[in-house]
């Protein structure tokens, strides 16, 4: 089974930049499609985007398309979020998906991301 641990959130200045990891811990990735959600207090968990990790394809919540950039590294256990020029709006937790191809899904805890100067 694996865990998913997200890391590299924090405080941000706005118009800052945003780069989360996602990782994984007890296998890769390759059988997944990672994706990436934040949750403001009180709402919906929004889905961002999210990559099938053994073909690299992506996809995109229309309304963020162009603002996030989701990859994958070479060893295929590490999955990254980018968000370039912060906004106040998007200081949520953010959190990491895992899904096999078989249906099992797996959440990461979720890292906190502030935006504040």
């Amino acid at each position: 089974e694996v865990q998913l641990v997200e890391s590299g959130g924090g405080l941000v200045q706005p118009g800052g930049s945003l780069r989360l990891s996602c990782a994984a811990s007890g296998s890769t990735l390759d059988n997944y499609a990672i994706g990436w959600f934040r949750q403001a207090p009180g709402k919906e968990r929004e889905g961002l985007s999210c990559i099938k990790v053994d073909v690299g394809n992506t996809y995109y919540k229309e309304s963020v398309r162009g603002r996030f950039s989701v990859s994958v590294n070479d060893a295929g256990d590490t999955v990254t979020l980018q968000r370039g020029s912060l906004e106040s709006e998007d200081a949520d937790v953010y959190y990491c998906r895992g899904e096999t191809y078989g249906g099992s899904v797996y959440w990461g805890q979720g890292t906190q991301v502030t935006v504040s100067s």
